[in-house]
């Protein structure tokens, strides 16, 4: 990764790779003094079907929120009240219906520096979430943060593949 990046220069790269397949939208005023920089949507229908349309076999939503957060430091509060409002945000948008198959809701943060509290909340963050019995599909929150100091990049348990990810769009 390169140090020499800003917030806004990491932001932009997310961004950019971001709008290949999701939604993206850059926050002018954040909500309730929370420092939620962009949010991207993604949703995803796919279904199979015998000949005729109404002869349908399966179909399956799939769908991803994603809230990015930028900050100069990380802090368990900090990091505590941005992953509870991108969880009630994100549970507004889901609907769990017949079909719905899954939905994840990432809290990226960006920061310049994170204290070590904080990365433990953070790695150690497990929010699941079934929908009848999960026949209605789950839910999975996701966390990841980009540290410019240190140059790391660490998620969750659940949220493991957004670190290659991640990685891959800095060192671009």
């Amino acid at each position: 990764m390169n140090l020499a990046l800003t917030r806004d220069e990491i932001l932009d790269r997310l961004l950019d790779s971001y709008m290949a397949y999701f939604d993206v939208e850059r926050v002018q005023d954040p909500p309730s003094a929370l420092p939620l920089a962009a949010t991207c949507r993604f949703y995803v229908h796919s279904e199979k079907y015998v000949l005729i349309k109404k002869a349908k076999l399966w179909e399956a939503d799939s769908n991803e929120f994603v809230y990015i957060f930028s900050v100069p430091e990380l802090t368990p509060e900090l990091f505590g009240s941005c992953r509870d409002y991108a969880y009630e945000e994100g549970m507004k948008l889901i609907d769990p219906k017949p079909g719905h198959m899954y939905s994840y809701i990432t809290a990226v943060f960006l920061c310049d520096r994170c204290t070590p509290e904080a990365k433990r909340a953070l790695q150690k963050c497990r929010v699941y979430k079934s929908f009848h019995f999960s026949w209605y599909g789950w839910m999975h929150l996701h966390t990841a943060a980009i540290v410019r100091e240190g140059n790391d990049v660490f998620t969750n348990r659940m949220g493991r593949a957004n670190t290659k990810f991640m990685k891959n769009i800095l060192n671009s």
